[in-house]
């Protein structure tokens, strides 16, 4: 969105990703709320931004990334629970509920929110549709700024 030109480098995880950010060789990074925030508090990184549509109750002094000066930029990490393709609907429905009623207890919401994440239960037809704009979404992305696979 911005033109810039940005050297991808690819880390076995966040710890050396943070262990080198923290020691000088890279000078940023895009990291999750979870491990890059006890570092934020300890006064050992600046945060510049959240990547997503709405500042994040984990840190609601940090400005989107829209609000920063890029409208319409968004890119956010998202879990979801997957079964094999044939799987029978009526053990996908039964894993479905008992993962909404999961994600609806105020412990286990409180505990996501800590970590800078929000559970956002779906249907599996939800998920199924949201994982279909995100094959568009980054296809595109990727195709414009001519991705090749490493």
């Amino acid at each position: 969105m911005t033109g810039v030109r940005l050297v991808h480098i690819p880390y076995k995880g966040a710890a050396p990703a943070l262990q080198d950010l923290l020691g000088g060789q890279v000078a940023m990074m895009f990291g999750n709320m979870a491990s890059t925030m006890p570092h934020v508090q300890a006064g050992r990184l600046r945060a510049i931004a959240v990547t997503s549509k709405q500042r994040s109750a984990a840190a609601p002094q940090l400005p989107t990334m829209a609000e920063s000066g890029l409208p319409g930029y968004e890119a956010t990490a998202w879990f979801a629970l997957l079964a094999p393709a044939h799987t029978p609907e009526s053990v996908i429905n039964r894993i479905n509920a008992e993962t909404v009623a999961a994600l609806s207890l105020p412990e286990v919401r409180e505990r996501l929110a800590g970590l800078g994440a929000d559970a956002l239960p779906s249907t599996p037809a939800e998920l199924g549709a949201y994982i279909k704009t995100e094959l568009i979404t980054w296809g595109k992305v990727i195709r414009e700024a001519g991705i090749k696979g490493e």
